[in-house]
């Protein structure tokens, strides 16, 4: 009876160090999303003190943080809408492919062709108003380098509101983080061993 205990004592302990292993493991390699955000942009064409305003682009500085200390990351190409008044589609833009190291910060610094603009609309109401709104919405497919392999993609899609002044550029100093309601990648995986070790417990 006493090794009946003994052993049973002992699967008890194992079951339980086991259980708290898979779980420290899933928290440790459990990813989370690199952030995105508008650090500049400005649109020529609205500067409504220029002599001359021709130049009908969306300048744009994008920044794309990975807060992880132990993954990297992996980004598929990156799609850039610009919307006016968060609503009409007026420019898109590629930003290629590349892979993020552990616990940094990448900046991308390009122009969107605008042509789509309603340009004596958003003047009018840049002088009537203040301000006009540009919507920025962008998608991708992250992978995460977790040691040595990546995991599978997983979509990416966030948006935010950039407000123009009169000068044609970013009312707002600062950085503006664009966001999204998606739930936070996991590794299906790991969240199925842990579930099933946790219910082996139990019982």
């Amino acid at each position: 009876m006493a090794g009946d205990g003994d052993c049973a004592r002992c699967c008890f302990s194992f079951v339980f160090t086991s259980g708290l292993a898979a779980l420290f493991l899933w928290l440790s390699l459990r990813p989370s999303k690199p952030s995105f955000y508008i650090e500049d942009l400005s649109v020529p064409g609205l500067n409504l003190s220029a002599a001359e305003r021709s130049n009908h682009s969306i300048l744009f500085k994008v920044g794309l943080r990975n807060q992880m200390k132990d993954k990297g990351v992996g980004y598929g190409d990156i799609s850039l809408l610009f919307l006016y008044n968060s609503t009409l589609l007026v420019a898109n833009h590629t930003l290629p492919a590349f892979y993020q190291g552990h616990g940094k910060t990448a900046h991308r610094i390009d122009a969107a062709d605008a042509a789509g603009v309603p340009w004596s609309a958003a003047v009018a109401a840049l002088t009537a108003n203040g301000s006009v709104r540009f919507g920025v919405r962008a998608a991708t497919r992250v992978k995460f380098k977790i040691m040595l392999w990546f995991t599978r993609s997983h979509a990416l899609r966030v948006a935010g509101d950039v407000e123009v002044g009169p000068s044609g550029r970013k009312l707002n100093k600062k950085s503006i983080k664009l966001k999204s309601g998606a739930a936070e990648p996991h590794n299906l995986w790991l969240t199925f061993g842990v579930a099933t070790l946790f219910t082996f417990f139990f019982l």
